[in-house]
């Protein structure tokens, strides 16, 4: 495995260890474009509250958390959490409840058109609407007394997953370009591309037929544009999609810590997200990958079972049945130190 590049300082683990906790959680509505976002926050928590396991189904295992438990007294970094396409944020809850427990506010909103059970091919590259689904978040946050007296709105970071890692991206200044996507797509058939001309969606749960996208119908204004959200500090981006369509240019120019990491080593990752280029564009820019992980070991622990579950629901991507070399709980812990060191070195050592 690729360490990151910076050299973390002793004191990390000591700021760290100072705000370990319990994991709080509480769900929210925030109204964005005439629609009302699901959006789960998890927070350091003293002792009370009513526990419950996040995330939980038939084929994952959720992180445990309490729900109302009480807020650790003063001012926490936010961070901001993208999920991938066709996942729920919920999927992130074994990241999110760790990130809660040293010290972070931590929230995230199931993105509409891209979230399980509601997923099109053709509300995919709407990037602009996720941006805006997150920018929505911090606002909400801002404007709730009972949150902002507990965020240092200075101190907000944002990690994303695939095509959240693409979100995370944008609203860090990344611009992309549609010519060069739509081109990547004309040679490459796998996973986004391969989504798009799939002829499949998801709408309430079910699987329905809807038409191929051409992306060079696109609109372009709004897929090229700036959705840079000024007060993002440092970003953490595990698999970003749209790998091959950013725009140099608009690499050099982010100014905040970019921390890419691949799931996977050498041509095991797909070329959907590969990012040791990214980072050499972004001026700090720090690369790491995970050896033994799949694109889908970002995803939570399966249960038994699952695998031949999601066979029968007509699923075949290997979500339960990858080919990681190693358990999915071992890569996790791996993935955490990586996300909460970066995270407590950009918005926590600097902050007490």
């Amino acid at each position: 495995m690729l360490q990151f590049l910076t050299t973390i300082p002793a004191l990390i683990g000591f700021v760290s260890a100072c705000f370990a906790s319990e994991a709080g959680v509480k769900e929210m509505s925030v109204p964005q474009s005439g629609r009302d976002l699901s959006v789960t926050v998890w927070y350091p928590a003293a002792v009370g509250g009513k526990p419950t396991i996040v995330g939980d189904n038939k084929v994952f295992k959720g992180a445990a958390a309490s729900i109302d438990a009480p807020v650790v007294p003063g001012r926490h970094p936010l961070v901001l959490l993208s999920h991938g396409s066709g996942s729920r944020v919920q999927a992130m809850s074994w990241l999110a409840t760790e990130l809660a427990k040293a010290g972070f506010v931590v929230a995230g909103p199931n993105h509409p058109g891209t979230t399980s059970g509601f997923s099109t091919p053709a509300e995919t590259p709407k990037l602009w609407q996720r941006t805006a689904d997150l920018s929505a978040v911090i606002d909400a946050l801002a404007k709730d007394p009972a949150w902002s007296s507990v965020i240092d709105a200075d101190r907000i970071g944002i990690v994303g997953f695939s095509l959240g890692g693409a979100s995370a991206m944008e609203l860090s200044g990344a611009r992309a370009n549609l010519e060069a996507y739509a081109r990547y797509c004309d040679s490459y058939k796998k996973w986004d591309c391969a989504w798009f001309v799939s002829g499949v969606g998801y709408v309430n749960d079910e699987k329905i037929t809807v038409d191929k996208v051409d992306l060079r119908r696109i609109d372009r204004a709004r897929f090229e544009q700036s959705n840079l959200d000024q007060r993002i500090k440092t970003a953490v981006l595990a698999d970003p999609g749209l790998a091959q369509a950013y725009d140099p240019d608009s690499l050099k120019d982010i100014a905040i810590p970019m921390h890419f990491i691949n799931l996977g080593e050498g041509e095991g990752i797909p070329l959907a997200v590969i990012s040791d280029g990214l980072a050499k564009l972004t001026s700090k820019g720090t690369y790491a990958t995970v050896a033994g992980a799949t694109h889908f070991s970002f995803l939570p622990e399966c249960k038994d079972g699952a695998a031949e579950l999601l066979k029968s629901f007509g699923e075949f991507d290997p979500i339960c049945s990858d080919e990681a070399s190693r358990p999915r709980g071992e890569l996790h812990a791996e993935l955490i130190g990586l996300v909460k060191d970066a995270l407590v070195r950009d918005l926590m050592a600097s902050g007490q």
